[in-house]
């Protein structure tokens, strides 16, 4: 068994596919209308089969007050493997991204916490 698909839950997946394209560097993979939403997700270019990151919309009554108290308590909904979180951060603040923890060593690995603008907070961890 494997991980296949993970999802996000966004406010807005035309935004959502902007930044995580344009910003973050993930590639379009699926684009399926449903209804008033799309079955919408990305992949990593490093593994364009891999696993897919849905980016779902969080039109269910309990997902805005569940992001909501996840971002107020300053926890991450995912984390994304980077190879060097100090050179990332400064890649994606000078695209205008607001992080909210800086980078910062936790034992065997690096991490930052960035506003991925769509009511969610998202880590970026890398591995020494």
């Amino acid at each position: 068994m494997r991980i296949n698909l993970t999802s996000v839950l966004v406010d807005d997946q035309d935004k959502a596919l902007r930044f995580y394209t344009e910003v973050l560097g993930f590639v379009k993979k699926a684009e399926v209308p449903l209804g008033g939403y799309r079955w919408l997700t990305v992949v990593s270019p490093d593994g364009p089969e891999g696993v897919e990151l849905l980016l779902e919309p969080d039109a269910h009554p309990a997902a805005r007050p569940f992001k909501d108290a996840l971002v107020a308590d300053g926890i991450p909904y995912t984390a994304f493997a980077v190879d060097d979180v100090h050179a990332e951060v400064a890649r994606l603040r000078a695209l205008g991204v607001r992080f909210t923890q800086e980078p910062t060593e936790l034992g065997p690995v690096t991490t930052a916490v960035l506003d991925d603008t769509c009511g969610n907070l998202i880590q970026i961890v890398q591995h020494h």
